[in-house]
Parts: C-alpha cells; structure tokens; sequence
C-alpha cells in the first residue's frame, strides 16, 4: 500500500532532521547534538521536532542504526563480488570497504567506533542486528577458513569465554580461529580508527597503500590465508 500525504511528509521531516543532525555530527560532535539547534536549522519551533523524535537519544540511535545499515550494505556489496573460494580475496574486500566508508562519512564512523556520547546507553534491540553485519561477514569468513585448518582449542577462561562466543553466533568454529578472528578484527578497526582520527601524525604519504599492505600481513599473519 502506497503511503499516505501525511506519512510522506513525516518520512521527509524525519529524513530532514537526521540530515542536520549529521551535519552537526561533523561540525560539532556527538556530544553537542541539539533537537533545539535542528530545529533553528529547519526554521521552526523545538517543540515540532519533538513530534517526529522524542527525544536526543531517539535520535541519537537513529542516526546509529543508518550508519550501522549504510556501512553494512557497503561491505556486503564489495564482499560479495569475491568468488567464496577467494578467502584473501574476501577479506581485502571486507577491510578495503571499511576504511573507504569509514574515510568518506568520518564522523558516522567517530558515532560508532568513537567515545561514547556521554550519558546515552544504545539499546541493543534496535542496534544490534545492524551493528553486527560487518562482524557476520568476518565470521563467515572464518567458518570457511576453518575447513582448511586443523581444529584447536583454547584451554582456561579464555576457551571457556570463546565457546560462549562460538554458541551466541551459531556457528561451527574453533576456539583458536575464533581468537585469531577477533585480533584481524580489532586490527582492522585499529588502523580504520588511527586514520580517521589522526593518530599517524605526516607518518604516511598514502593511506591506502599502508592499509592494503597490513590487510595482508593479517590475512597471512593472523589468519594464516
């Protein structure tokens, strides 16, 4: 069923204030998003934005949920035109559209790999689907490098901890590659968040080459591709 005037006008007022909310995201940061600044962008009283979002963290989690979506759609996008035997294929895919998002929409990537917005808790049943298709991309992947690897464990807390993990996902994993799988991660992001937050200081010329080259040494040093 087609939409009505009046839920195409909300659908657009909406759409209006997440634009102006990001806009402030990139100027002013998380910390200082205002429904009452939005509302002197959009030349009207605060109390109309109230109508469509009730209240800063609505909008907060928002704006979370899309840039968790368009991230998602990017990567899937570029992962799936690897053919699946590629694994390093894959993986340059997954970690190359990370980092180009990530540069492109800087203060999306700040809202959710950056500090926490002081005083907001995102509900995990509105984020956490879209906040995981990255992350189920690289488990995949993982799954299908354990095919080629001999099966290990993980003795201590730390096997006990990776199961837990392994049951939660869902899927047929080993302990030692799940592990392995969690530092390419947290290494991939490592370097995504020390770009866009200028943590490399005039240390690189080109960005992208030095992030392609570490790729590598992950796919091959941690991951074992």
């Amino acid at each position: 069923m087609n939409p009505t005037p009046r839920q195409r006008a909300r659908a657009q007022a909406i759409e209006d204030i997440k634009r102006i909310a990001r806009e402030q995201l990139a100027s002013e940061g998380s910390a200082a998003l205002s429904l009452r600044a939005i509302a002197r962008e959009l030349g009207i009283v605060s109390s109309a934005v109230y109508r469509y979002v009730p209240s800063r963290d609505d909008l907060l989690t928002m704006l979370i949920v899309d840039a968790y979506n368009s991230l998602g759609e990017a990567v899937e996008e570029a992962e799936a035109r690897c053919p699946r035997e590629d694994l390093v294929g894959r993986w340059r895919a997954i970690g190359t559209a990370v980092r180009e998002w990530a540069v492109a929409r800087p203060a999306e990537y700040a809202l959710l790999y950056g500090s926490p917005v002081p005083g907001y808790h995102a509900p995990v049943e509105q984020t956490g689907d879209p906040g995981t298709r990255v992350m189920m991309l690289v488990v995949t992947l993982l799954v299908d490098i354990q095919r080629g690897v001999p099966v290990a464990g993980v003795d201590g807390v730390l096997g006990r901890d990776l199961a837990v993990v392994r049951e939660a996902v869902g899927v047929e994993v080993g302990e030692e590659v799940l592990a392995r799988g969690y530092l390419a991660w947290t290494s991939m992001f490592g370097l995504v968040s020390f770009e866009v937050f200028g943590q490399y200081k005039g240390s690189f010329s080109d960005f992208a080459a030095h992030f392609a080259y570490q790729l590598d040494r992950i796919a091959a040093g941690v991951l074992g591709l």
